[in-house]
């Protein structure tokens, strides 16, 4: 089993988009002794965006989308050759991996994705993993790189996931508030007020609280950490209590409802009569067409549909058994969603 570290843009580029070279060799140094100690390790790097401002002429972030998009592409090269330069002085090879949401929204797609970084595991290379920002739009992203860590690490079925920051975990409030106490479990962050994003990255503690819950909900143990230091990795992995940590649920669901559920968006969504909402709900079965009284979106078979009661509560998700245009007309016999393609929320 493998364990995914995730690097935000701060750790990763100075406010003058240079790299961190000695953070990142502190990083590479502590993943080479775990890979030596045969574990797999994969990265999930940001900072493609900052390293390429300076490229471009920039001084700070853009807002306008082909500009990010630019930087993206002229800074994601600066960060794959200074985690090669890195991961090569501890005698490993960096392979780079550029994911998209879309690329996981489709199943094949998906096992390929899993597949590739399964295999590079198995050989020993260090995948380093960032949103193919080049291509990404607003509308189809993984909003941050603390959400795609998380779903790298449900990819994988990660036995660990760590998300490294500047700050040694959640804080009661803002840890320059005099007042401000690290956190040490996620369970008690009920009431706690959480930070959003940098001058740099997209994602602030807000997002990173959000993705660790999503892993954690999934099975797989999430840590919150500073990225500072000589000794980072390996006093989390031996299980110190470093930062904030998230407890994995004790019964995850299957790889393939994770996806469906967190991976998978819905194009549509079938309002359930009480009966199929019993039958689905609560007996284990399958949708009828007859039980779906109104048909929302437009979208064919395989795509993910909701499942919504009659009082509108989303009851869960799955991969529709034929069209929109099929299901309105509510013909008897045809399944509408198999109880095997669903997932159902709790």
């Amino acid at each position: 089993m493998s364990i995914v570290v995730k690097l935000g843009s701060s750790l990763v580029a100075n406010e003058r988009g240079r790299v961190r070279r000695g953070l990142l060799e502190a990083r590479a140094t502590e993943i080479g002794t775990l890979v030596r100690g045969r574990e797999q390790v994969c990265v999930v790097s940001s900072g493609a965006i900052a390293l390429g401002l300076p490229g471009l002429g920039l001084e700070r972030r853009p807002r306008s989308t082909p500009q990010l998009q630019a930087a993206s592409a002229v800074g994601q090269v600066r960060l794959q050759l200074a985690w090669r330069a890195a991961l090569k002085a501890q005698g490993l090879e960096a392979a780079q991996i550029l994911l998209s949401a879309g690329d996981l929204a489709e199943r094949v797609s998906y096992v390929n994705a899993r597949n590739a970084l399964k295999a590079l595991l198995r050989l020993g290379v260090v995948p380093v993993v960032n949103e193919n920002d080049a291509t990404a739009t607003d509308e189809i992203t993984f909003g941050d790189n603390d959400s795609l860590a998380a779903q790298v690490a449900m990819l994988l079925g990660a036995r660990l996931l760590v998300l490294l920051t500047e700050v040694d975990g959640v804080y009661s409030s803002h840890p320059a508030n005099a007042d401000a106490r690290p956190v040490a479990s996620g369970n008690a962050l009920d009431g706690v007020r959480l930070g959003a994003g940098s001058i740099q990255g997209k994602g602030g503690m807000a997002s990173k609280v959000a993705s660790a819950r999503l892993a954690a909900t999934a099975g797989i143990p999430t840590v919150i950490a500073s990225g500072r230091g000589t000794d980072v990795l390996a006093a989390i992995v031996a299980g110190e209590g470093r930062g904030t940590h998230f407890a994995a649920a004790s019964s995850p669901a299957s790889a393939f409802r994770l996806w469906l559920r967190y991976a998978k968006p819905p194009s549509g969504r079938l309002v359930l009569d009480e009966g199929a909402r019993t039958a689905v709900a609560e007996d284990g079965g399958s949708l009828l067409a007859v039980g779906v009284v109104r048909c929302e979106g437009t979208f064919v078979p395989g795509d993910a549909v909701e499942l919504v009661a009659l009082d509108g509560t989303v009851i869960g998700k799955g991969l529709a058994g034929a069209g929109a245009a099929e299901l309105r007309n509510r013909p008897r016999g045809l399944e509408a969603v198999h109880r095997d393609r669903l997932v159902l929320y709790e």
